[in-house]
């Protein structure tokens, strides 16, 4: 069982949705499928009714979406960077000849507002920030409602942010804190099999992107958001993935996925409870390393509520990796510059407590043997 910080386990309903046969992309049932997204990603973005923004799903993966997201707006960016991905960002944005500043910090720390309220003030005016708000390399979660704050002086900068192991995992407020276009893949707390991307896109990015020579064809925002409200895609997409992701987000707000005595909620409710639960889950796997004499890598107010980063000590990381693997459970070493100084957890998705339990009462076994 995969308990590493992505892709992560899927439900047997949702794998059987893979197998339906396939239907036209031009034909009404696609057209269908499109709607059918739309009411669960609006509440994954936290979109109220009323609210101007926009969802959209795209054949790509996040890295895609951040190309996407790029795309739409000027030459000058601001990146910060706190870990593997939110680096991949700023690269992409160099590669499409983005005139970039990255605003860095030591892994397992975050940006705070007074560094980004300097930085903008020092270097700017930009055209957009970038910034992931759950480093997965280093379970760690940056301030995004504290930094979108200080962008409330810089109303021409548009605000870039990576969810991918953040939707559906700790709620999103799209419209409240200015995110101008937020992204993700699906195999993290969404727990869908990788294949597909999602975004919530706010009215002022969309109105920018359109005004602007945007040198691509796959990843022009306006046409993938655009094609996404009139229920088309602009090539053939990968259409179970449509299938599977519908079905997963009837069934979170519907309930579903919920612990048995909680199934009753829906809608807001339902998502206010899978991200309770998820936090309930981080605290325990916190409270398991801390017995253990180990500590997470970033402070505890900016631990990620998805993935936890344990800080190894003189525990042998490759050793516990292995003996889980052995009783067919996974968790991951460190990443990058951390491998065997840290190993993660996922602890997203459709994940239960009692899994949870069951997985820290084998690393116990692993460790004691």
């Amino acid at each position: 069982m995969l308990w590493i910080p992505g892709p992560t386990e899927v439900r047997p309903e949702i794998l059987a949705e893979f197998a339906r046969p396939t239907i036209g992309h031009r034909s009404p049932a696609m057209g269908e499928l499109i709607e059918r997204l739309d009411p669960g990603l609006r509440l994954a973005f936290g979109l109220e009714a009323g609210s101007d923004s926009h969802v959209a799903a795209h054949t790509t993966t996040a890295s895609g979406l951040m190309e996407t997201a790029l795309f739409g707006v000027g030459p000058k960016v601001l990146s910060l960077v706190i870990g593997a991905f939110s680096k991949r960002f700023a690269q992409i944005a160099e590669i499409l000849g983005k005139d970039v500043t990255k605003l860095e910090v030591p892994m397992g720390q975050v940006v705070t507002p007074e560094m980004l309220s300097q930085a903008l003030d020092e270097n700017g005016p930009f055209d957009a920030v970038t910034v992931v708000w759950n480093e997965t390399s280093t379970g760690t979660s940056n301030p995004i409602p504290a930094l979108a704050e200080v962008l409330r002086a810089h109303p021409d900068t548009r605000l870039l942010v990576d969810v991918v192991s953040w939707i559906a995992g700790a709620p999103i407020d799209l419209d409240q804190h200015r995110i101008d276009f937020a992204f993700a893949g699906v195999q993290k707390a969404l727990a869908l099999p990788p294949g597909i991307a999602v975004c919530g896109v706010s009215d002022r990015y969309l109105e920018g992107a359109r005004k602007l020579e945007r040198r691509t064809w796959y990843h022009d925002p306006v046409m993938v958001v655009e094609g996404h409200a009139d229920r088309k895609t602009p090539m053939t997409p990968a259409i179970p993935h449509y299938t599977g992701l519908a079905k997963q987000l009837e069934d979170i707000s519907n309930g579903v996925t919920l612990p048995e005595a909680e199934r009753g909620k829906s809608g807001v409710d339902a998502w206010n409870a899978r991200f309770a639960k998820h936090a309930r889950m981080q605290t325990r796997t916190a409270a398991w390393a801390a017995g253990h004499g180990l500590s997470l890598l970033p402070s505890p107010e900016f631990a990620s509520p998805t993935v936890s980063c344990i800080q190894a000590g003189d525990l042998d990381v490759g050793a516990l990796v292995k003996g889980l693997k052995a009783r067919d459970l996974e968790i991951s070493n460190g990443y990058g510059d951390l491998k065997g100084k840290t190993f993660r957890i996922g602890h997203m998705g459709d994940h239960t407590e009692d899994g949870l339990n069951a997985l820290l009462q084998a690393a116990d076994e692993v460790l004691a043997s």
